[in-house]
């Protein structure tokens, strides 16, 4: 199938890239401006809501590898759908929330997508979100193309400062009862994904794992990482170049045992998985993701499809 075209409106654009940037299947993200009356609209005279365009970002993607259905539920956890009036500390028409549909398949699954979240609980309040059909897109200003990328500090700041990364977490990242975790898990992973632990170097599942697949957080299932990443960094642990996603790690600062090291949880189950560092690879951007064995579960690339996975065996083609 020829790649498509998916539109989406989720208050600032600079919040709406990072989430859908690296997952396969996924080819570009413009941000840009949309469903307005005037031509080629600057990011001022949108922000003065006189246009009636809305901030929004236009993804290039590979259906047969990351269906539609996949990119709506990752929007729907990006923003408040209750929210008419904009998103979070911005307020105003160009922040309003849309789905703009490209074609009647688009149409028919985004509002079927809606009324599924409506009947879902998981707000309280009606979903307000539009969908629409696409209008004319304007590409943003290019110092607001990735902006994620390009001013990380100050992104980390903004979301954070404007309430959405807060309203996410709390939403939709559920910590898991420790009781059925000590059940499920075994000492060790329990150890460190729960404790902050450490398992023994060169005693563990993955440290010297040939076969292809990816790994996923123990605790949640969330895909982290892929062996296509791993590589042997002769430590004893599972290392990697990158993850599979950014978006699905948080990064804290760590002093514990006289060191100062950055570590790397999961997002969604808030996992201990291990640490990074700026000794990787240099061409391949210098960074190690050391992992312990014991926060991962690992699926071969023939069990992808069985297990859920399906959208990463792209990465094995």
């Amino acid at each position: 199938m020829t790649k498509q075209i998916a539109t989406f409106a989720g208050g600032c654009f600079w919040c709406m890239v990072e989430p859908f940037d690296e997952q396969p299947g996924i080819e570009k993200i413009v941000s840009g401006y949309t469903g307005g009356h005037t031509k080629n609209p600057t990011y001022e005279e949108v922000c003065s809501d006189t246009t009636g365009h809305v901030e929004a970002v236009q993804i290039t993607y590979d259906p047969d590898v990351f269906p539609y259905e996949k990119l709506l539920e990752l929007f729907w956890r990006q923003i408040d759908p209750t929210d008419d009036g904009g998103q979070f500390h911005d307020r105003g028409e160009s922040y309003r929330t849309a789905i703009f549909y490209h074609n009647d398949e688009q149409k028919r699954l985004a509002e079927q997508s809606k009324q599924q979240l409506e009947a879902s609980g998981v707000f309280k309040q009606p979903v307000v979100t539009d969908v629409r059909p696409a209008d004319t897109f304007y590409p943003a200003e290019d110092k607001h193309q990735d902006y994620y990328k390009k001013h990380r500090f100050h992104y980390r700041l903004y979301k954070k400062g404007s309430g959405r990364a807060d309203f996410i977490n709390k939403t939709w990242h559920k910590q898991p009862d420790q009781s059925e975790l000590k059940q499920r898990l075994t000492e060790m992973q329990y150890h460190v994904t729960q404790e902050n632990g450490t398992e023994p170097p060169f005693q563990n599942a993955y440290y010297a794992n040939e076969e292809d697949g990816i790994y996923v957080d123990i605790v949640s299932g969330e895909p982290l990482f892929s062996t296509t990443d791993q590589y042997d960094a002769g430590c004893g642990w599972p290392s990697f170049t990158r993850p599979l996603s950014r978006e699905r790690l948080e990064e804290k600062m760590d002093t514990s045992h006289g060191m100062r090291r950055i570590e790397i949880r999961s997002k969604q189950a808030d996992s201990h998985l291990g640490h990074v560092f700026d000794d990787g690879p240099k061409d391949q951007g210098g960074s190690r993701y050391c992992i312990n064995s014991a926060a991962l579960r690992f699926v071969k690339k023939e069990d992808l499809e069985t297990e859920g996975y399906g959208e990463y065996l792209s990465l094995f083609e």
